[in-house]
């Protein structure tokens, strides 16, 4: 989401919620979000959107990171639930797990890193014959995507072997506004 903001030039007022790999169960935080998830946008008129890829898509609506037509929508959204889908359950969680070693979801680690570069392949084989996710331009997709893909190689994922993705993210790296999001605490994206 940062990545987004910087591009657009949005200001932004970044909060942590201490959780350290649990969601927030305040009751303070459930008025807010009561699925206890983090991240959550709180708009001007205090309204609160929960979920990365809706506050994502909320966010490009009416610019450019959005394209207009339908189908490139629609595939826009398509890359957002596999990103849901397959990038933070086999990206995502073996990061996560490399920080909590206690966490019981370690006897999942080979299934979720045979998913994960299943994953990889998918996107591989799709960047291999484009420069962006969707429609030739990059857009809120290509964000989406990249903040855990980048960051796969702290999940022990080896990237080298996946050229066209590594192009992309090169791409994406020289794109106009772009901030470092490596530096984020927890699994934002």
């Amino acid at each position: 989401m940062r990545l987004l903001l910087a591009h657009l030039n949005q200001p932004y007022e970044w909060e942590e919620v201490p959780s350290r790999h649990v969601a927030p169960r305040t009751p303070e935080f459930l008025a807010i979000n009561p699925n206890g998830k983090v991240p959550v946008l709180i708009l001007e008129d205090g309204t609160a959107l929960p979920e990365s890829n809706a506050i994502l898509h909320y966010l490009a609506s009416g610019t450019p990171y959005l394209p207009t037509g339908r189908l490139e929508q629609a595939q826009v959204v398509q890359w957002m639930c596999f990103e849901q889908d397959s990038h933070v359950p086999n990206l995502a969680v073996p990061r996560l797990l490399k920080r909590y070693p206690d966490d019981p979801r370690q006897a999942n680690l080979p299934a979720m890193f045979e998913a994960g570069y299943r994953a990889l392949e998918v996107m591989e084989q799709h960047l291999a014959q484009r420069l962006y996710m969707v429609g030739g331009a990059y857009s809120v997709a290509d964000i989406c995507l990249y903040a855990y893909t980048h960051l796969a190689h702290e999940g022990d994922f080896d990237l080298a072997r996946f050229a066209a993705i590594n192009s992309w993210m090169e791409r994406i790296r020289s794109q106009p506004g772009y901030i470092g999001i490596d530096a984020q605490p927890g699994l934002e994206g």
